[in-house]
């Protein structure tokens, strides 16, 4: 990618900011966290993660889903300073999990992760993902009532941002084929403009320049190590390594190279601790690797890591700039719903382009058990509650499910 100059590498870290975005402040948004300070956090993140990484693993580091919960309890009954203790907390964690990994050694770590289990496992990321973009764009299922709603607009405009993603990716020649994402968010920004659903007030209203006095006040808040936000916060990096496995195994997939020796798993995990407690230290929800992130390189085919420093150096900026960041918020959901549905079935399209490239024979009853129980188990269960504010998720259940059982099954059944 030497060839691509400066000025388009800059387009394209921004488009990769835009798709980043939605999923890095809704966190704060559910939690009650501010969402310059998270924007901030994960850009700064992410700088430490390549600096840690040696600037070879194109990721982009964003709050985490798993903290959520734990995330709004802690700041309702404990306040800032102790959210702030417990994700400081959960980044030591990972960092003592990089050197347990530094240590067992990489060829052993990868043992455990063969293409029979990272394959249904990189299906179950992207398909877990699915109901969000659907929601997002405009349809909903209740459960409980057995119904689904569709809203005809969302729906609409979400339709016009796919049909733009494909055909530019098909049809467009040069660097436009190189940026689809932001020309579908483009024209479904303009075309919800024109639906009025746009809601522009927020953007006359916001400052050019600086951070909120609530972003500051969150900032020079001192971290407090309440043992109460600690143990509900810090636990939760115990059991969602598994999925940052997964993330670096799919992102590895897509790019073409090993993440897991060059630079190694134990400096990707590190490089995730050192961002986490960054983030504890300013404010904002723990960091992790992002499956959408995985999804924009998979669209653009664009591997240069150095697209995601730019996309990082352009979410401080972002952070620092009142209009700015009131334009990217104003961006209708159904917009991004659309964005969406494509880059999380890229993620299931990825995962099964690792079981057909290692050339799996599905003849063999134990690979048919191995990839089944790992689908229906990270498809059909979504949580687990097991004390208090710590839930294992279905992804992680079902890697489990599938790392114990390579394991155990003979090879010849």
């Amino acid at each position: 990618m030497n060839t691509i100059s400066r000025g388009k590498k800059a387009v394209l870290g921004f488009q990769h900011l835009l798709a980043m975005f939605g999923a890095t402040v809704l966190v704060p948004i559910l939690t009650g966290l501010d969402t310059s300070v998270a924007l901030l956090s994960a850009g700064l993140g992410t700088l430490i993660f390549h600096y840690i990484t040696g600037r070879k693993v194109p990721v982009f580091l964003g709050s985490s889903f798993a903290f959520i919960g734990a995330l709004a309890m802690t700041l309702s009954q404990y306040g800032i300073g102790a959210v702030k203790g417990g994700v400081i907390g959960a980044g030591i964690v990972y960092i003592i999990m990089s050197l347990i990994i530094q240590v067992a050694g990489a060829d052993k770590v990868r043992s455990f992760f063969p293409p029979i289990v990272t394959g249904p496992v990189i299906i179950v990321i992207g398909l877990r993902l699915s109901p969000v973009a659907l929601s997002m764009a405009g349809y909903s299922y209740d459960a409980a009532t057995q119904t689904g709603t569709v809203d005809p607009l969302s729906i609409l405009i979400a339709s016009i941002v796919i049909l733009t993603m494909i055909a530019v990716s098909i049809f467009a020649k040069g660097f436009f084929k190189l940026v689809p994402i932001l020309i579908s968010v483009i024209v479904g920004y303009i075309a919800a403009s024109l639906m009025g659903v746009v809601d522009f007030s927020n953007i006359s209203q916001a400052g050019w320049f600086g951070m909120s006095q609530g972003s500051w006040q969150s900032i020079t808040t001192m971290p407090e190590f309440n043992m109460a936000g600690i143990t509900a916060i810090a636990p939760i990096a115990m059991v969602i390594f598994i999925e940052h496995f997964g993330d670096i195994v799919t992102n590895g997939s897509v790019v073409g190279k090993d993440f897991f020796k060059d630079p190694g798993v134990h400096k990707t995990m590190l490089g995730d601790g050192l961002a986490t407690i960054v983030a504890g230290i300013l404010g904002g929800p723990a960091n992790t690797t992002y499956s959408e992130n995985t999804g924009v390189l998979a669209v653009t085919k664009v591997y240069d890591p150095s697209v995601l420093r730019i996309a990082a150096v352009f979410a401080v900026i972002l952070s620092m700039i009142g209009k700015f960041g009131a334009l990217i918020n104003s961006i209708p959901t159904a917009v991004m719903g659309g964005v969406s549905i494509i880059l999380f079935g890229m993620i299931a399209s990825v995962g099964v382009r690792t079981m057909v490239e290692a050339k799996l024979d599905f003849a063999h009853s134990r690979n048919l058990i191995i990839a089944s129980l790992i689908l229906v188990a990270g498809i059909a269960i979504d949580n687990i509650f097991i004390g208090g504010t710590l839930s294992v998720s279905g992804l992680a259940i079902a890697a489990f499910l599938g790392i114990v059982l390579n394991k155990l099954l003979p090879g010849d059944i």
